[in-house]
């Protein structure tokens, strides 16, 4: 495959015919050889042309970005970009099965850590970012347009804002979080997105099954139950990741989420 050539404009991405560029990009898909064989081998997933373009150019702007508008990330390097956010995303393929049109929120996705590479390779989902700062929101909607990606939407709101909103509550197929709080302070922010009989996911390091213990009083009064935790070891990485997957068996009571900062102070 050829290398591609775009040009940064204030507006997005131009072809190379206009004189008014400000930065000339350049990257090459098939050097993304790690995320490549590694989402094959672990995952079952052959990236297309089209997915290492778009992979290839989301990390030159997530380079971009961090370095000149806002502190989006401390990984900046190519292998670990490829690794610890993109193949760390896709990890979420070995613990559910998403189907088609499902959706999808990320709760203080950040940079869109896992939402958007799942979209990358499920482009039928119906993805809603989750992010409280403006700046990464900021990013996010540029990235998107960038990408030239249908379906995702941007919900600049704290996550307890979301839970008692009409338009997100106990709306969604999957909820995922990654490194968002400590498991019974998340609890309470993801279950009153997630339907009745959906599924919520929480990325979790080596804490994860103390937290997942932990969450037991939260899941019981949210509606919630623990259904798997799963361990993702990352090439190169040598500390383990762990899936938490609870699942929505009841209503969550009306009184929850509780109000901003709420949570965080009083755990259930």
């Amino acid at each position: 495959m050829q290398a591609h050539t775009m040009r940064l404009y204030t507006g997005g991405f131009e072809n190379d015919s206009s004189s008014h560029a400000q930065t000339v990009i350049t990257f090459q898909p098939m050097q993304l050889e790690k995320l490549t064989a590694a989402a094959r081998d672990m995952f079952g997933v052959d990236l297309s042309a089209e997915q290492r373009t778009a992979f290839a150019l989301y990390a030159e702007e997530l380079i971009a970005w961090n370095k000149a508008r806002a502190n989006l990330t401390a990984i900046t390097d190519p292998e670990g970009i490829e690794i610890r956010h993109f193949l760390d995303s896709l990890s979420i393929l070995r613990a559910v099965n998403v189907p088609p049109n499902a959706r999808v929120i990320d709760v203080g996705t950040g940079a869109g850590f896992p939402g958007l590479p799942l979209k990358i390779i499920q482009p039928s989902l119906q993805l809603a970012l989750l992010e409280a700062t403006g700046k990464k929101i900021a990013f996010l909607e540029h990235l998107v347009g960038a990408l030239k990606i249908s379906g995702v939407s941007f919900v600049n709101l704290r996550a307890e804002e979301a839970g008692q909103a009409a338009a997100h509550r106990e709306s969604y197929d999957l909820v995922l979080a990654r490194a968002v709080a400590h498991m019974p302070i998340l609890v309470e922010y993801l279950l009153p997105l997630c339907k009745l009989g959906g599924k919520c996911i929480a990325m979790k390091g080596e804490s994860a099954i103390a937290e997942a213990h932990h969450a037991e009083n939260a899941l019981r009064v949210l509606g919630g139950k623990l259904l798997n935790v799963h361990p993702v070891e990352l090439p190169g990485v040598a500390e383990t990741h762990y899936l938490v997957v609870f699942g929505k068996v009841a209503a969550t009571p009306p009184g929850f989420p509780r109000k901003p900062g709420i949570p965080s102070k009083k755990p259930l």
